[in-house]
């Protein structure tokens, strides 16, 4: 886990995303909660027509056009048209994923000697947080400079998590095509914390199919190894030479069905990638050869999760268009799956007077 005093943070903000920022936000109350509470829809805007919308309803990305190699714009997350569809179940489209995201094996784990329950949402398992984890909750908004600030508050025991844990996510558009997510906490008890966005991309535009032609490289032949639940066991493994192996350019779809034990534990590619280095580095590069968009993402954290919509089935998304299995991919930055009960994992304790600190861009260009 990565900690900077604030002062720093912001300052290593300013010198990743370029100081000619320039985006206009605008927001409007976009409905209610079941609960009378007002949800806003924020609009950022850059000089070159890209254009992000964020609900402070579980920090859903709602939406996300950008150019293809012709100037033509396109939305290319997937999601829904109005706030009842993320009031409703859905596969996490584009949420910030918290307490935990991922996985939490027998959703339960050890901390300074003291086991804790956590609420099992995935059979026997956690899953991104549990039944109502921060995809679930209204966060309070603020405009910023080039984007929105939200925050939110998870009280002690939330979920069965120890100590009150608050949390900031700030979404912001660059003036070279970069929505830019930065995450930081800070927590009166020891806690664990696991943070993403769990956006579902499709380059050709949602609704435009499946993904398989996209063409995917990952900078990394490792990934933690994982049980038939998709739980890790605590090993790092290569992949070198295998079907997961995107060190150099292959489609998504050459190898998805491949008779490959992870390939068939995941129903195709659900895998945590382990990232080398420190820093802000290179995740993930994504190209749609037919429409040319291209997607880079870069990350503070040390591992990403790739995954293929494959239980996608049939969700009735923006436009009525039908989201069916592999229609979209995830690239969730992230620590490790599991994290807590696997010592050897970069830790994921955040203590009090710490302050955790996290940083992705997605950007996105055409040739």
């Amino acid at each position: 886990m990565r900690f900077l005093a604030l002062p720093t943070f912001f300052l290593f903000l300013m010198s990743i995303s370029g100081s000619s920022v320039a985006a206009s936000v605008e927001s409007h109350v976009w409905g209610k909660t079941p609960a009378g509470e007002e949800v806003k829809l924020f609009t950022l805007r850059n000089s070159s027509g890209m254009e992000a919308r964020i609900t402070n309803w579980g920090g859903y990305i709602v939406s996300l056009k950008v150019a293809d190699k012709r100037g033509k714009f396109a939305d290319v997350v997937l999601g829904f048209d109005t706030l009842d569809g993320y009031l409703a179940k859905n596969p996490f489209f584009g949420c910030i994923a918290g307490r935990y995201a991922n996985r939490i094996g027998n959703a339960v784990f050890k901390l300074d000697g003291v086991e804790y329950k956590v609420t099992a949402n995935s059979g026997k398992h956690q899953l991104h947080g549990g039944k109502e984890g921060f995809d679930k909750k209204l966060w309070s908004a603020k405009e910023i400079p080039n984007g929105v600030a939200l925050s939110y508050t998870s009280v002690d025991g939330e979920e069965g998590y120890p100590g009150t844990l608050k949390c900031t996510v700030t979404y912001t558009l660059t003036e070279d095509n970069g929505l830019q997510i930065g995450y930081e906490a800070t927590t009166d008890k020891p806690t664990v914390l696991n943070l993403t966005n769990h956006a579902y991309f499709n380059l050709s535009g949602e609704g435009g199919g499946d993904i398989l032609g996209h063409e995917l490289t990952l900078p990394t032949d490792q990934i933690t190894a994982t049980d038939d639940d998709l739980i890790p066991t605590g090993e790092s493994v290569s992949i070198k030479g295998t079907p997961l192996d995107f060190t150099t350019p292959h489609t998504i779809g050459e190898r998805i069905g491949a008779d490959f034990k992870p390939l068939i534990q995941g129903i195709g590619y659900d895998h945590n990638y382990v990232l080398s280095g420190s820093g802000m580095k290179l995740a993930a590069s994504v190209k749609d050869p037919v429409s040319g968009r291209v997607m880079t993402v870069r990350t503070t954290e040390p591992g990403v999760q790739l995954y293929t919509g494959n239980h996608l089935n049939g969700v009735s998304g923006k436009g009525g268009h039908i989201y069916a299995k592999r229609h979209g991919f995830c690239l969730e930055t992230q620590h490790y799956p599991d994290s807590p009960n696997h010592p050897s994992f970069p830790s994921v304790t955040l203590r009090p007077g710490e302050s955790f600190q996290s940083t992705t861009i997605y950007q996105f260009s055409a040739e």
